[in-house]
């Protein structure tokens, strides 16, 4: 059984140029479901928002988990200032100098759609010289330059802009001939396409899994809460898959499939890192064991809130991870076969 790397690539670059950031995701996740409808895999919608698809397998007592979430980081208008330009309050955990100078897109309550640019206060160097470079970026110091004949706060609300209105960055989504994606938000949309594809395959092979499984397509992961609730009673294994965050010290890289054994909620469950190890060692998989020093999954969210689970987190290496982002096709597929490994292996407490 082989996932196709085709699909998955081309189901992550729609979801790509989607917008949604956390607490926005309605359209993003009408595709996922209409997705699932054409592959005609059976699933159910939680409170949340979220999507449960799930695959009947041999044991239906014993259920696995895996989880990946769609939604993205983002911003929504905090004030509208007097000169017609606009103060953002940031969705998830990132700065601001990782969108300075990024195209953006304000979503009115109408759903009307206009279009800006994320800039600092003193981004001209021919006004402000070496203040330019020195300003601080920080809330008070960067705006939207909307794309708009606007000059005053009145102005601004004529376009039907509002406080609370949702900010979506311009994804710039690219694929190399080298076989780079180039993209934001690559975490953790790559993944949400990984899940589908195996989903793919497995409606396409009929194989039948060994025990009952669940693909909980996630909204609100960036802020901490989205697959923390809505898991069938009968789960007892948890898989995030994520992404693996590379930087000075880190082991990950952008060709491999990067396994969790530590974050910033602690050791996921060493039975089960040490289980996927195993299974890439066996189908000689590209892997690396990594330790994400700032970073939480939809996994650890589960156990903080009571959940009684085995715990892991999985994800191809990215690299300036929630900053422009980039991978390789070899990090997906690598991630997408230890996940087929994975849910057709015995589980730790079967």
């Amino acid at each position: 059984m082989s996932v196709s790397t085709e699909y998955v690539v081309e189901s992550f670059c729609q979801l790509a140029n989607i917008p949604s950031p956390s607490g926005n995701t309605a359209k993003v996740m009408a595709w996922v479901a209409q997705e699932l409808e054409r592959l005609g895999v059976g699933f159910k919608r939680t409170n949340k928002g979220a999507i449960v698809a799930t695959v009947p397998g041999e044991n239906e007592e014993k259920a696995r988990l895996l989880t990946a979430h769609v939604d993205t980081l983002g911003a929504m208008v905090k004030e509208i200032k007097s000169n017609g330009r606009l103060k953002l309050t940031l969705i998830g955990g990132f700065e601001f100098n990782a969108v300075e100078g990024e195209h953006c897109v304000v979503e009115t309550g109408s759903g009307r759609l206009v279009t800006g640019t994320i800039l600092s206060t003193k981004a001209s160097v021919h006004v402000y010289g070496r203040d330019a470079g020195k300003e601080q970026r920080s809330d008070q110091n960067m705006e939207v330059r909307l794309d708009e004949k606007v000059k005053t706060k009145q102005d601004v609300l004529d376009l039907g802009i509002s406080v609370g209105d949702f900010v979506s960055f311009d994804p710039r989504v690219t694929v190399t001939e080298s076989g780079f994606i180039k993209s934001r938000h690559i975490d953790d949309k790559a993944s949400v396409a990984i899940l589908l594809g195996v989903l793919k395959e497995l409606k396409e092979t009929g194989a039948r899994l060994p025990y009952t499984t669940h693909f909980f397509i996630s909204n609100n992961e960036e802020i901490g809460y989205g697959g923390n609730s809505s898991i069938p009673a009968n789960v007892v294994e948890y898989l995030a898959v994520d992404m693996g965050a590379i930087g000075d010290g880190q082991t990950t890289d952008e060709y491999c499939v990067s396994i969790c054994a530590k974050d910033s909620s602690g050791p996921y469950h060493y039975g089960l890192r040490s289980h996927l190890t195993k299974l890439a060692e066996a189908n000689g998989l590209n892997y690396q064991v990594d330790i994400y020093p700032f970073y939480g999954s939809d996994a650890s969210a589960a156990l903080r809130a009571g959940y009684d689970i085995v715990h892991g987190l999985i994800g191809p290496g990215v690299d300036a991870s929630h900053s422009h982002e980039r991978t390789h096709r070899e990090a997906l597929e690598n991630t997408a076969k230890l996940v087929m490994a994975y849910i057709r292996s015995e589980q730790l407490q079967a």
